[in-house]
């Protein structure tokens, strides 16, 4: 049996394909492909792979559906390949539960770190890592403690609760509607200019340069990412 991570392309277009195929087996990928909606989420379920990359134009519907279908058994990391480049897309496709969105065309290089964050994030979800490490930065779950450089920093219980969502999901880009949802609640989906303020609370007391963060990333017109720095400790 082989020990090789899985992945699923789900796409119909065979130069992609063709192109994906070398490049995955070469960075010790196993690869298996399905061009439909309807094939995508049967194979999910009957052999599921370890990620799936998936095409958003397919010929018997929007891969929106297959992200829509599969988060309601699986977290399967789903990485969005896709020449859309309206934010609106984006931002429902991550608002569905992809956890990453690449525009086509793209670097075998950006995919592979794509990749390598996505299958990263699940392992430490399961595993239930209590202290994430962002460059000196350390986000202690059990202990509600932020430290910097080993310094301790004191943020407000929510500067906390948004500044360790965010560290949990580092490297990956969350919508102002995730994080609002997350934090504080269905209700307050809407309140972008309020997370910008609590955002900007967040980055006088984290960032060596507030008004140039190096942590705690802005994805104009999308939401918000950590730096793909984390490391589990």
């Amino acid at each position: 049996m082989s020990g090789k991570i899985s992945v699923l392309v789900v796409d119909d277009e065979a130069a992609i394909l063709r192109f994906l195929k070398p490049a995955l087996e070469a960075n010790d990928y196993v690869m298996d492909s399905t061009g439909t909606v309807a094939e995508a989420i049967k194979t999910i379920a009957a052999h599921p792979p370890d990620v799936v990359l998936l095409d958003l134009g397919l010929p018997d519907g929007d891969g929106k559906d297959v992200i829509r279908r599969v988060r309601e058994w699986s977290d399967v990391p789903i990485i969005v390949l896709s020449a859309r480049e309206r934010e609106a897309e984006k931002i429902e496709s991550l608002d569905l539960g992809a956890d990453d969105y690449v525009n086509k065309p793209f670097t075998v290089g950006e995919l592979m770190a794509r990749m390598r964050t996505a299958l990263r994030h699940r392992l430490q979800r399961k595993a239930e890592v209590p202290v994430l490490r962002v460059g000196n930065l350390e986000v202690d779950a059990v202990r509600h403690r932020v430290t910097r450089a080993g310094a301790e920093l004191k943020l407000t219980p929510k500067e906390f609760d948004l500044l360790s969502f965010l560290a949990r999901h580092a490297g990956r880009v969350l919508t102002h509607k995730q994080i609002l949802a997350a934090i504080w609640g269905p209700a307050h989906t809407e309140d972008t200019q309020y997370l910008r303020v609590y955002i900007g609370q967040l980055r006088q007391k984290i960032e060596d340069k507030p008004d140039d963060p190096r942590i705690v990333l802005t994805e104009p017109g999308i939401g918000y990412r950590i730096a793909d720095e984390a490391a589990a400790k």
